[in-house]
């Protein structure tokens, strides 16, 4: 049994999973991986995700240390950037390899078009 922030895990993928599984985290992450981004151009990288679901994927994401959320109150309007934390970044080969089988899926099935 392996226990992360309070929660139990059965197997060590199972944990790796409850941090990224989803259909829009690992994208999240994908997209966060060599910068850092604010909410509407997340929204821009992700147009068919909503922007409820966005927002809660986000907090997820910061709630469990693998994001930072910095918001910037000086001057309206509001500004928040989204960047990976020194943990998320352990997660960077993961992510680049789940988008590698991705890239090689399409290149070898002739089917779908980049």
């Amino acid at each position: 049994m392996y226990k992360f922030k309070g929660k139990e895990y059965p197997c060590c993928a199972s944990l790796t999973m409850g941090l990224i599984g989803g259909k829009w985290k690992t994208v999240i992450l994908f997209h966060l991986r060599n910068d850092t981004l604010r909410y509407n151009e997340l929204r821009k990288e992700m147009p068919t995700v909503t922007e409820r679901t966005l927002s809660l994927q986000l907090k997820t994401l910061e709630e469990d240390g693998i994001i930072k959320r910095k918001v910037y109150t000086s001057k309206p309007p509001l500004k928040v950037e989204y960047s990976l934390t020194d943990f998320g970044k352990t997660l960077i080969p993961v992510v680049q390899s789940i988008a590698d089988w991705g890239h090689d899926t399409v290149q070898n099935n002739a089917e779908v078009s980049e």
